[in-house]
């Protein structure tokens, strides 16, 4: 039977190179010379760091990494949770944004609900942070995917392991 997986991974060595290039620009301003301003990136943990002299300067930097990010891989910057501004020694900033990867489980719910009351003869199981469906034929597996790629569009999903 044929069957593939949605899942929703971040494309780690694009996010790098956008990091990398944004940091570049940060660098390079004439208004951010001589302050804090600075981005980076722990891959361990999925974590960027985002530093400055003030909110409104994080606010600028963020103009800046959120535009390469998209650049480099479509709608990326949905899978970021930010969190709060934080004072570091004085007058100074910093924001951490967590890079989410996998489905979480109400996300992977609200999918294989919409697949099921969609009529479509096909099966939807959550593995994981995956949800894997399954069909009788590759057309009923595209008619899915068309299907769920209306429907959710706040979260960036992808689509592969594709079985005959």
């Amino acid at each position: 039977m044929p069957s593939f997986d949605i899942s929703s991974e971040a494309d780690m060595v694009a996010l790098k190179n956008a990091i990398d290039v944004a940091g570049r620009q940060v660098g390079n301003r004439y208004d951010f010379k001589g302050t804090s301003a600075k981005i980076d990136l722990n891959e361990k943990d999925k974590t960027i760091t985002l530093f400055g002299d003030s909110e409104f300067q994080l606010g600028q930097v963020k103009d800046i990494l959120f535009p390469e990010m998209e650049k480099k891989d479509r709608e990326s910057t949905k899978r970021l949770d930010a969190g709060d501004i934080q004072s570091i020694s004085g007058n100074k900033a910093k924001q951490l944004l967590t890079v989410k990867s996998g489905i979480e489980s109400e996300l992977a719910k609200k999918i294989v609900k919409l697949i099921k009351d969609s009529k479509l003869k096909v099966q939807a199981s959550i593995q994981g942070d995956a949800v894997r469906v399954t069909g009788a034929k590759r057309d009923l597996l595209q008619e899915t995917i068309a299907l769920v790629k209306k429907s959710v569009t706040d979260y960036p999903l992808q689509y592969g392991n594709f079985r005959d």
